[in-house]
């Protein structure tokens, strides 16, 4: 089965010859904005910029969005439903926050597995004075919901990234045995009005296998 949906992604990758591998974060949210993609003014921009690229790269190829499992969400639908993600290689931790896991478990069930498209790269941080922060906060006109509540709990503010170098596009195909093997994220945890938020599948890239995983590579074009 892995064989089959690893061809589809091999497939996909092909979409991606004219991707941009520097990506500057405020050049990439102000093509976003300019675009009107909803999701500009996140924080976390360089996963939600992969998102944007892989639905204008992918439109033709990919049905975007893919299927809804209640309100969760896939980003995208070819043979199996797939997400995108982005994860900074330059960082301690090797899990990915993936989708919904009950949504997961019941496309799983329905499809046998479900496919993660992942951008992998180097990150850079804001300087102390977070002059990319003040900058992206005067571009929305106002704090978010997430950046207020993080003041009302007196939480410290953390660097954000402000440039991102691809590395390579991992394509993981996700069934039963891979689940079994993941963690969960959110669990236990509760919104601000008191309702428990979704567990997420917690996916641990050192404890892949080979034979579930097609990349793209792009460090040849760092080496010349």
């Amino acid at each position: 089965m892995e064989r089959k949906y690893l061809n589809i992604a091999q497939q996909i990758s092909e979409k991606f010859d004219k991707i941009p591998i520097h990506w500057d974060g405020r050049k990439a949210i102000l093509e976003m904005k300019d675009a009107n993609f909803p999701h500009w003014r996140q924080t976390e921009w360089i996963g939600f910029y992969f998102q944007f690229l892989c639905e204008k790269l992918l439109k033709n190829y990919l049905k975007i969005p893919g299927p809804k499992y209640g309100n969760p969400e896939f980003d995208g639908f070819k043979e199996i439903p797939w997400d995108i993600k982005a994860h900074a290689t330059n960082t301690s931790s090797h899990q990915i926050i993936v989708n919904d896991s009950e949504a997961t478990a019941k496309a799983i069930k329905e499809f046998g597995c479900i496919g993660l498209i992942l951008a992998i790269g180097e990150v850079k941080y804001n300087d102390d004075e977070r002059t990319f922060q003040r900058w992206h906060e005067e571009l929305k006109g106002d704090k978010s919901k997430y950046e207020l509540e993080r003041i009302k709990r007196g939480a410290w503010s953390r660097l954000r990234k402000v440039e991102f170098n691809l590395r390579q596009i991992s394509f993981i195909i996700i069934d039963d045995s891979v689940l079994a093997k993941c963690g969960s994220f959110q669990k236990d945890f509760r919104n601000a009005n008191g309702n428990p938020r979704n567990e997420k599948v917690l996916l641990n890239l050192e404890k892949l296998d080979e034979k579930n995983i097609f990349f793209l590579d792009f460090q040849s074009r760092f080496s010349k």
